[in-house]
Order: structure tokens, then C-alpha cells, then sequence
């Protein structure tokens, strides 16, 4: 069933996957063919059958137990169902996160100022930047990347700058003891104090993560579609507060919309109409002015230059030095006045057919309204329609219950107009998904044990008296990541998924050997104990196989345990539950179920 995800999660476990599957296969093959020749030439004479002291204290303690289990059945298999029914609950407690995040030992600090800043001052602002993040001691290396890189593979604009502070090695550090969030806490108290920056603290695998498979930088997006960025902003900017003031968020922004400071020349129609001038007319030495025109080229060997032809940038800024650009007037005519002019128009115009006369240019603040504005910083899509993007990080709390949490208060706080619409994105979209999946997998995944043990036994009961080591070992499991303070994630339902096929072969050697005994005659109660007796030893053995091969990845502290961790976790908790259940509670379940009449019937 792991085969069955897709996206990251099954890019993260299809390897695990493959390579349980050919091991499995392998270790099926050789165990038919390698072992039995190995055993005919190894072991040769007398075979003498000893137990080690562990197994004969482990017999001692287990007999009274398990002739406790038969006699009290019904209250045995009752004390079962309560810590499962328990760990159900605590279940639905457990916090939820798509991955568990990474620890990568940096930083990247995503910095960013007004859109009207130029690159000259952004330039210098992130000096300032890395200047105080360098006074650390803990830091290594500091740098940055600021607008757009030539390969334009991240376009960002030149009021956007990534910094990437790579940390000394924690023996280095002068109190190597100190939590990495603590540090970052003194990074950003320190530059708090610089202005004009806001900041959103990650890491740098991190941050390009999150951005490729959701769009976003943040752990969490709120996303406003609509048509009109007047009543979308409004609602962003209500929801930002309301993120602010949920437990755990962090590094709240609203995507920066507006800002950009624009210069609107409106050219005055009826004027340049007055002059002879058509809009083009006035367009092209605006452009020629501001924008630049190629006059000419310039060559050096193989190589050549275009000459460009345009104001000065002092000058280009001014306005009042824009308004007297000249725009040279038409060598015809000026037409007629319209028919029912006013007289003071006719001397207005006049007047002015007379100054055209004069004169061969009319400054361009005669023709055009100059002025500064306002405009949009950038307009961002998705699906077709404009969204503007509220996100956050959460730091000390689940995406899930952060996101659950926040959801209501939105639903209670914002208000959406009519037409538009909103949408939850980032690691919890993928959360979601991965979920649903998961949601439509382990189902099926059950219902292949249950069919396997079927055709094993040939029998509902019996099949179902083995599939209880299922519900058994999730117990373990559940109880095992609440106790380690861990949230449910994709590792973790990917050791639910693994757990479920191993917390099966227990109870499937202990009644196929207590069938064995009955078939030869022996009476129930005695198989049952005898049975069960004879196999602790392969029970615990394979329990102590696969649990203890977990063990390294469950106290793992390198790059990639927190991966790692919620998967072993699962494994290990689950199967001492399981096992520790399974000796008790099928030996327990095969005397309510009293198979006396159906074994002498199938002997018979």
C-alpha cells in the first residue's frame, strides 16, 4: 500500500517500500532453498534441544499469566478493548503536520522592504543586514541574494532580498547547549532594530520546499481570490490579524500588492486636438524622454554597442523639469473649430494658433497632466483568477490544529464578499491530500490481511481472532507518539501501514501450532496453554527482530532523524503492545470461540 502515494510523500517512501518487498522476496526464496541445504550440512548427529535461561524465566512468568487469560476470558478480552478504545480517543487529540520539519542547521531569512525602494538602498540596507547577523558567534558565513537572478529562475523584485546565514559546527558555538531557536530568537531581536525590514525566518531547504510544492515560502497560506484587489486587500489584512493572534504563528505577512510608486502622464485631448497633435505624437517623445531610443551603434572589433538616446535620471525623476519637455508641433495647420464654438474659445484658440505660429515646440505640461501615483506591486494568479496570499510559519504547535484553529476563527471573524472565495494552502494542502490517500490505502491495506489470514485458515473466526493483533498493536503505537510528544504525520502512518503487517505474525504462529495440537487429539484448555507456552519463544523472538532494528532510527539525532523518529516510533510501541496483548488475548479469544466441535468434525 506504501506504492500507493504519490506526490512527496511517495517520492520519500517508495524506496522503502521497494526495498522491504525485495528483501521479503529474497528472504522467501532462500529460506526455501539456501536454509534447508545449510541445515543438511551444518547440523549433523544428535540434535539436542536447550533453552537459554531468559526463555525458561520468561516460561515461568508467562504460564500463570496465560492460565489466568483462559480462565478469566471475557474480562481478559474487555481489559483489551478499553486502552484501544483509550488510544481512539487520544488519537483524535494528536496534533497532525504533512512532514516532520528538518532541522538543517541554518538559516534563511527571507527580508523585505517597500516596493518603491531602489536597488542602490535595498543594496545597502541588506549590508546592514549581514553586518548584524555576522557579530554573532555562532554564525559561520552570511550572504544574500537580492532581486532577480540572471538566470531568472526565482523572480523576485529588487525590495526582496534572501539571506542565508550558514551556522558554526555546535562545538564551536560558546554554549554549544543552546537550543537553535534561541538563537534565532536573539538573531531577530537584533535585527529588530534596523528599519524599513520585515522578516520571515526559515531554512533554506525548507523555504524552497514549501515554495515548489505549494507556492508559498510560509508553512501556512490563506489565499483570497477574486476579481477586485479593493475588497480582496481588506479581507487579507483581516485575516492577517487573525493569524497573528492564533498560538503559535509566526512571521505573518500579507503578499505586497500595492505600493509601487508610478509616474501617469494623461495626455489632454482637447488640447493637443488645439495644436495639431495627435496622441502619438506625444507618446513617442515621452518614450524617446524616459524610456530610450536607439540612435545609432557602435562597433569595437567584433563586438557593438547600442547608443541609446534619453534624459538624464536626475531629470527623468523631475517632474517639473518633465512638464517643460518640449514636443515639437506639426508644420501644418491647425483644423477649424467645431461648429457653435464660444467667442472666448475662438480667442483662446487664437491665440494659440498665433503661438504656433511663433514658436515650433509647446511643452509637454500644456499637452498632459503629469503626476505620481500609487500602483500595483505585482498581480499574482492561480487557476486563472488574481489571489492575494496571507502566510505564516508555526513554530511550537502542529500545522493541524493551528490550521483547525484558525479556520474557525475566520469563519467568525472575516467576512468575504460575494463572487469571491478562499483557500488553505501550503504543507497543509499537501497534509490534506496525503490524508485522503492515506484515508482510502490503509482500509484496503486491512482488507488484504484479513483476506490473506482467510486463506490461511480457511475461517472468519479464526482469521479474525489472528487480525486482532492489528487494533492491538495500534494501540502500542498511538500511545507511543503521545508519550514521545509527537504529531501524526506521513512517517507515521507509514509505520501504521508497515505495523499492520508484521503485528499479525505473532498471533499466526500461536494458533497454527495450537490447531496442530488439536488436531492430534489434545484437549482445548491444554493446547491452548501448551500452544501458547511452546510458542513465546518465536513470539518474542520475532517481536525482538523487528522492533529492535527500529531502535537506531527511533533514537536517531543526525540530519533527517525527524523523519525518521515517528516511523520507528510506530514500529516499536505497537509491537509491545501487540505482543505483550497477543499472549494473552488470543489464547483468551480461541477458548471463548471453543473450536472443539469443529476440530473433531474436520478429524472426523
Amino acid at each position: 500500500p506504501i506504492l500507493a502515494l504519490t506526490g512527496i510523500e511517495g517520492k520519500m517512501f517508495h524506496p522503502m517500500a521497494i526495498t522491504v518487498i525485495f528483501a521479503l522476496g529474497a528472504a522467501f526464496v532462500l529460506s526455501l532453498t539456501f536454509i534447508p541445504a545449510m541445515v543438511a550440512i551444518g547440523i549433523t548427529g544428535k540434535v539436542k534441544h536447550t533453552e537459554s535461561i531468559l526463555i525458561r524465566l520468561a516460561k515461568r512468568a508467562y504460564e500463570p499469566a496465560v492460565r489466568f487469560a483462559v480462565r478469566r476470558r471475557y474480562a481478559v478480552v474487555l481489559l483489551a478493548i478499553v486502552p484501544f478504545a483509550g488510544s481512539l480517543l487520544l488519537a483524535s487529540r494528536l496534533g497532525q503536520e504533512f512532514i516532520p520539519t528538518l532541522d538543517e542547521m541554518d538559516f534563511a531569512i527571507h527580508a523585505m522592504r517597500i516596493p518603491s525602494i531602489s536597488l542602490t538602498e535595498a543594496s545597502e540596507m541588506q549590508f546592514a543586514v549581514e553586518r548584524t547577523i555576522s557579530r554573532f558567534p555562532e554564525v559561520a558565513h552570511v550572504y544574500s541574494k537580492t532581486g532577480t537572478a540572471e538566470m531568472a529562475a526565482d523572480p523576485m523584485p529588487p525590495n526582496v532580498s534572501d539571506t542565508f546565514v550558514i551556522l558554526k559546527h555546535r562545538d564551536e558555538w560558546p554554549d554549544p547547549t543552546e537550543p537553535k531557536d534561541s538563537l534565532r530568537e536573539r538573531i531577530e531581536i537584533a535585527l529588530e532594530e534596523l528599519p524599513g525590514n520585515k522578516y520571515e525566518f526559515t531554512q533554506p531547504i525548507q523555504m524552497r520546499f514549501n515554495e515548489l510544492i505549494a507556492g508559498v515560502r510560509g508553512d501556512v497560506a490563506f489565499k483570497i481570490f477574486g476579481d477586485d484587489f479593493d475588497q480582496m486587500l481588506p479581507v487579507a489584512q483581516a485575516a492577517a490579524k487573525v493569524l497573528e493572534s492564533i498560538r503559535g504563528s509566526a512571521d505573518v505577512t500579507v503578499e505586497q500588492i500595492t505600493g509601487l510608486p508610478m509616474m501617469t502622464i494623461r495626455v489632454d485631448r482637447d488640447a493637443i486636438a488645439r495644436y495639431g497633435l495627435s496622441v502619438q505624437d506625444v507618446q513617442e517623445v515621452v518614450t524617446i524622454a524616459i524610456g530610450g531610443r536607439e540612435a545609432g551603434r557602435v562597433f569595437e572589433g567584433d563586438r557593438r554597442f547600442e547608443i541609446v538616446v534619453r534624459l538624464p535620471e536626475k531629470v527623468r525623476r523631475d517632474i517639473d523639469a518633465l512638464k517643460d519637455l518640449p514636443i515639437p508641433l506639426p508644420l501644418i495647420e491647425p483644423g477649424p473649430l467645431a461648429y457653435g464654438a464660444s467667442a472666448s474659445r475662438r480667442a483662446t484658440d487664437a491665440a494659440q494658433r498665433a503661438a504656433a505660429r511663433a514658436r515650433p515646440f509647446v511643452s509637454l505640461g500644456e499637452v498632459a497632466d503629469i503626476e505620481l501615483s500609487e500602483g500595483p506591486n505585482q498581480i499574482s494568479r492561480e487557476n486563472g483568477k488574481r489571489r492575494i496570499v496571507v502566510q505564516a510559519n508555526v513554530r511550537g504547535r502542529d500545522i493541524g490544529s493551528f490550521v483547525e484553529e484558525a479556520q474557525r476563527e475566520m469563519d467568525r471573524q472575516v467576512a468575504i464578499p460575494a463572487g469571491y472565495w478562499v483557500d488553505w494552502g501550503g504543507q497543509f494542502e499537501n497534509m490534506v491530500a496525503a490524508r485522503k490517500r492515506l484515508t482510502l490505502v490503509v482500509p484496503i491495506c486491512l482488507l488484504m490481511i484479513f483476506m490473506l489470514l482467510f486463506t490461511t485458515f480457511n475461517s472468519v473466526r479464526q482469521a479474525f481472532m489472528v487480525f486482532t493483533g492489528v487494533p492491538l498493536a495500534l494501540t502500542g503505537g498511538i500511545f507511543s507518539l503521545w508519550i514521545r510528544d509527537m504529531p501524526f504525520s506521513i512517517s507515521a502512518g507509514v509505520g501504521f501501514i508497515a505495523l499492520s503487517g508484521v503485528a499479525v505474525l505473532n498471533g499466526l504462529v500461536m494458533v497454527t501450532f495450537i490447531n496442530q495440537l488439536r488436531e492430534e487429539g489434545v484437549p482445548l484448555e491444554d493446547a491452548i496453554i501448551r500452544g501458547s507456552l511452546t510458542r513465546l519463544r518465536p513470539v518474542l523472538m520475532t517481536a525482538l527482530v523487528a522492533s529492535l532494528g527500529f531502535v537506531p532510527m527511533a533514537l536517531a539525532t543526525g540530519t533527517g532523524a525527524e523523519v525518521q523518529r515517528p516511523l520507528a516510533t510506530v514500529v516499536i510501541g505497537g509491537l509491545i503492545s501487540s505482543t505483550l496483548l497477543t499472549l494473552l488475548v488470543i489464547p483468551a479469544l480461541y477458548r471463548i470461540f471453543d473450536y472443539s466441535k469443529s476440530a473433531q468434525a474436520s478429524k472426523a
